[in-house]
């Protein structure tokens, strides 16, 4: 069974909870710049396994020192609770430049 989605207010206000992140349709997404690649990567890194432990997998997009993470549940059709929670546990390991 697939993920309930959010209502409009709910996801207003998990966005407000957020740090950077910002809503685009049916997905919520943040940019990340760092110091050089290494940093980016290692960032990379340290979502990878909250990704795995929550069954819940980002796009990751990487351009040198930059970092795009897009979160949408697919088999929702949109964002559900997964979206935000796997939002706040990715702010919690960003280590800013």
């Amino acid at each position: 069974m697939a993920p309930t989605l959010l209502a409009e207010a709910t996801i207003s206000e998990g966005l407000e909870a957020l740090d950077g992140w910002e809503r685009e349709g049916d997905r919520i997404k943040r940019e990340l710049i760092f110091d050089d690649f290494l940093s980016a990567i290692a960032f990379i890194n340290r979502v990878a396994p909250l990704a795995e432990a929550a069954d819940h997998h980002p796009e990751l997009f990487n351009v040198y020192n930059r970092v795009e993470l897009v979160l949408t549940t697919h088999d929702a059709g949109g964002l559900t609770a997964k979206d935000f929670d796997l939002a706040a546990a990715i702010d919690r390991v960003v280590q800013p430049s």
